[in-house]
């Protein structure tokens, strides 16, 4: 059945149909869709793991078990999971394993723009990278093949732009493998290092085959075109881009193992034209380097950016085509002010910000969406790194600055991002006698990547009950005896909170609580309204930075279908002027 698909829908369906048994994952853009959908079919066990480590180490155990098994991740995920990851490449699996990985070229929502080909080189792994949704759905199902063939588990790459736009897809039907009978294997799956050394040799003739396999498979292709002084090399989007850009003129080795990758058929592909080849890549020049290597004077960096996203103009400029010009945009487009990214109205973690900010308080920051606390006119953030790292950051930091940081220091983390790797640094804070305020914003969801379940909701990945983290316990659990829960809708409540625990002696917790505005089971309250004849213009309601509020003709107004009722505004005007709808005819009654 021919279908339009995302790409990450349609990675899901190659795995569903390929038999996949077992799928766990950490949510991560862009590659969050493929574990939601894949949790839509009922006979797949699928699941949210705290972190991409322990996601790879649970589909790993299901492939020794038997089960064709799955792991998704960003880019920066795979960094988490790189521990068992190394490890596993040299034990192999049982049944099949494909950890799919979502580099983000742009950075349209990650903190770099890491290329996690380096990763499948440095692993010794086979790596596949598909070009547009039709391919996701193909090398997912052949990804459990040549996992079980090879003994190992296969990466495949994708990135924003395959995982997010679509495609059609020839969907089957579903075939379950048998459950392949769990034999013990010291030798193979015991990785001390007696057994290590034995296994190294192994991944190392692995690679020789999987090159073997490069040089004959139908993944890596070459599409014939009209010009013989130059053809070009490429893969994943860069070769939609190419043929959009180029069509038939040219000729293209299109790669669809990249890695490891081939040597012969670069070899004679190169061979055919005058004047070399044209390496077409993004991010990190992988493939020229490899091109290099072999001798090929290849060209890539040299006329392509190593930074953000392809275009097919980008593209066309390079390779000397007439590149159609933009159209100009109308006086009142032109004219437009950016939307930058911002906080939602009504979001939970403004009003602690706005305290934080107020007090100027040294803030170390954390991934999720309260990363935008950064943003003017808050500015209250003052790091942010990765996963976890704020706990940790914030007690290096207070160590090396003494008690004066400690006392005008914090740092936020998410409720999710806790649970994935900040509890740990909070244990060290409390394990080494650390005096820092750690401050879990608890918006009750996994926000960012689009209100995923975690740990601490109390539901899985269906959304059916499960355990539930209870975060004071857990605190006290791992030693801070000073933990308190606060209402971010309260300005004073958040100004008392933090300016007591940051002076009390000893690491402390305050838990920052009130569900995301955004959930279906919030219910907004309605939108306030400016009394004009009370707006004195002083613009101290801007300081928040909500997108509900602005200033019209020098006064505040509020846009009634952004405002949630949150009442953070109001705390901020000295002079009453924002009210709820009908306080002016009850105070007339």
């Amino acid at each position: 059945m021919k279908t339009l698909m995302l790409g990450n829908n349609a990675v899901a369906r190659g795995l569903y149909e390929a038999g996949v048994g077992a799928a766990s994952s950490y949510p991560g853009t862009p590659s969050t869709e493929i574990t939601e959908a894949l949790a839509e079919y009922g006979d797949v066990y699928s699941e949210w793991a705290p972190n991409e480590k322990v996601a790879l180490e649970t589909a790993f155990g299901a492939s020794l078990g038997g089960r064709r098994a799955f792991c998704g991740m960003k880019h920066v995920g795979l960094n988490v999971a790189a521990d068992p990851l190394f490890t596993i490449s040299y034990t192999g699996v049982r049944a099949g394993l494909v950890i799919a990985v979502a580099d983000d070229p742009g950075m349209h929502s990650s903190q770099n723009e890491q290329d996690s080909r380096h990763y499948a080189a440095a692993a010794k792994l086979p790596m596949l990278e598909p070009a547009d949704s039709g391919e996701c759905y193909e090398f997912a199902k052949y990804a459990f093949e040549l996992s079980e063939t090879f003994d190992a588990p296969v990466l495949l790459r994708v990135c924003t732009r395959t995982a997010h736009s679509q495609s059609v897809v020839d969907a089957g039907e579903r075939v379950l493998p048998e459950l392949i009978p769990y034999e013990k294997d010291i030798a193979k799956y015991v990785m001390m290092p007696g057994n290590a050394k034995r296994r190294h040799p192994v991944v190392e003739e692995r690679v020789r085959r999987l090159a073997a396999l490069a040089e004959t498979s139908p993944l890596n292709r070459v599409e014939p075109g009209a010009r013989r002084d130059i053809g070009v090399i490429t893969s994943g989007a860069p070769y939609q881009y190419v043929k959009e850009a180029c069509g038939d003129d040219i000729s293209v080795l299109k790669l669809g193992i990249v890695h490891p990758l081939p040597e012969k058929l670069i070899r004679d592909f190169a061979a055919r034209f005058t004047d070399g080849v044209i390496v077409i890549e993004e991010l990190d020049p992988v493939i020229e380097n490899h091109c290099r290597v072999l001798g090929i004077p290849a060209r890539g960096k040299a006329l392509f950016p190593v930074c953000g996203e392809f275009s097919q103009n980008l593209i066309s400029r390079a390779l000397g085509y007439d590149t159609p010009a933009a159209p100009e945009l109308p006086p009142w487009l032109a004219d437009l002010p950016g939307r930058p990214p911002i906080m939602c109205a009504g979001c939970p973690h403004r009003g602690m910000f706005y305290s934080l900010a107020k007090n100027k308080i040294t803030v170390l920051g954390d991934i999720g969406c309260y990363t935008l606390g950064a943003a003017a006119p808050l500015g209250a953030i003052d790091t942010t790194i990765c996963m976890g790292a704020s706990v940790s950051g914030l007690h290096g930091f207070t160590h090396a600055e003494g008690n004066k940081a400690a006392g005008r220091s914090v740092c936020v983390i998410g409720d999710s991002t806790f649970m994935h790797s900040g509890v740990t640094g909070l244990i060290n804070i409390a394990y080494n006698g650390g005096s820092s305020t750690v401050i879990i914003l608890d918006n009750s969801i996994t926000g960012m990547t689009g209100h995923q379940q975690n740990p601490t909701t109390g539901f899985n990945i269906k959304g059916d009950p499960a355990g539930k983290i209870d975060l004071e316990a857990l605190c006290r659990a791992v030693g801070i005896s000073r933990v308190r829960v606060v209402d971010p809708y309260s300005i004073a409540e958040c100004d008392n909170a933090v300016a007591e625990e940051i002076a009390a002696p000893g690491p402390s917790v305050i838990i920052s609580r009130r569900p995301c505005a955004l959930l279906k089971t919030v219910k907004p309250k309605p939108p306030l309204r400016v009394d004009p004849g009370k707006c004195k213009k002083c613009k101290s309601c801007m300081k928040i930075g909500c997108p509900a509020v602005s200033m019209k003709d020098g006064g505040a107004e509020i846009d009634a279908t952004l405002c949630v009722g949150c009442g953070v505004c109001t705390q901020l005007c000295k002079f009453d002027a924002f009210e709820a709808p009908g306080a002016q005819r009850r105070a007339a009654l």
